[in-house]
């Protein structure tokens, strides 16, 4: 039984997050696991619906139906990712400022979304794992 399609995301996911561990931790000079979660390079979500969208590429063709779905729902994501995601880290941002002055500030993420560097990184990453997938590892 073929179960490339069910392994290829999550191990894109994993690829994707030692990546990211490891960029952060060599910037922060120490393990970086409090900067694990949203944002950075690369891109987690990107990595995982481009993994699935270069699966079917090159298994089914780019002129398959499944292709232009999962191309469809990469493109939102990754929008997502770029756009919406920054918009609510900068409102954070702004939340945090505006409750400095208050005992005990309650702090919000401000990390949230992609650069188009970090999910141009993420696309690299889901099109390698599942170029290396699909040629048998």
């Amino acid at each position: 039984m073929d179960y490339a399609y069910a392994i290829t995301p999550f191990l894109a996911w994993l690829v994707a997050g030692v990546l990211k561990f490891a960029i952060n931790s060599v910037k922060a000079r120490r393990p970086a696991f409090g900067l694990i979660g949203y944002g950075g390079l690369p891109s987690n979500h990107s990595a995982i619906v481009s993994s699935m969208a270069a699966l079917i590429a090159f298994r089914e063709g780019i002129g398959h139906a499944a292709f232009g779905v999962a191309v469809t729902l990469a493109f939102i994501v990754m929008l997502d990712a770029s756009s919406l995601r920054r918009q609510v880290g900068r409102q954070a941002a702004t939340i945090n400022r505006l409750t400095e002055a208050t005992p005990e500030p309650a702090r919000l993420r401000e990390r949230m979304g992609h650069s188009l560097l970090e999910i141009i990184a993420g696309i690299a990453v889901g099109i390698i794992v599942a170029a290396l997938v699909n040629g048998g590892i």
